[in-house]
């Protein structure tokens, strides 16, 4: 099975430097077959076999740790999964008209309703919000740099850990994993 993994917060502004070419090495040490990277922020295209979602978190994690002294949250979605992020997208028309500024936040586990209200009641600015299952879709209309709606306050509202993407970069991570199959 196709897998498409996302590394929290690595190589921004010299943060957790690591290089794609160490984790693709990592991935492929780890029996994970033909790995793939795309940009530098920790964006993974692999096949993994039988294994899949939380088990291959925790496995890449791990070895994250043990091997490169990385100590990051790993986001594991299929490429049916992603495929699904991309089909339910409720902001079409933000994405086609400014695709860096509609975000997609993968998250660790799955909050609750009441965690996305919460959310949602936070918001002080001009952003929109759709929270479904594992993912939190954000239209930042002036951008992520500006926004009060900030990644730790994410989190502590869905009380869980995240990482975001811009369309661009989902839809490429998308043709990449629709390219390698399923």
């Amino acid at each position: 099975m196709i897998q498409v993994a996302l590394l929290r917060a690595i190589n921004l502004a010299g943060h957790q430097p690591v290089a794609m070419a160490d984790l693709r090495s990592l991935l492929t040490e780890l029996g994970l077959r033909d790995p793939q990277s795309a940009l530098q922020s920790g964006n993974l295209v692999f096949e993994a076999g039988k294994q899949t979602g939380a088990s291959l978190e925790r496995l890449i994690e791990h070895e994250l740790a043990r091997q490169l002294d990385l100590r990051t949250d790993v986001m594991v979605r299929s490429a049916a999964e992603w495929a699904s992020v991309v089909a339910r997208n409720p902001f079409r028309n933000e994405a086609a008209r400014d695709p860096a500024r509609l975000v997609v936040v993968f998250l660790k586990s799955k909050p609750t309703a009441d965690a996305f209200d919460a959310l949602r009641e936070a918001l002080v600015g001009p952003e929109i919000l759709h929270g479904e299952g594992r993912q939190a879709y954000i239209v930042y209309p002036d951008g992520m740099g500006r926004s009060r709606l900030t990644a730790a306050l994410i989190e502590r509202k869905l009380a869980t850990r995240g990482t975001a993407r811009n369309w661009n970069t989902v839809m490429k991570l998308a043709a990449l994993a629709a390219s390698r199959g399923s």
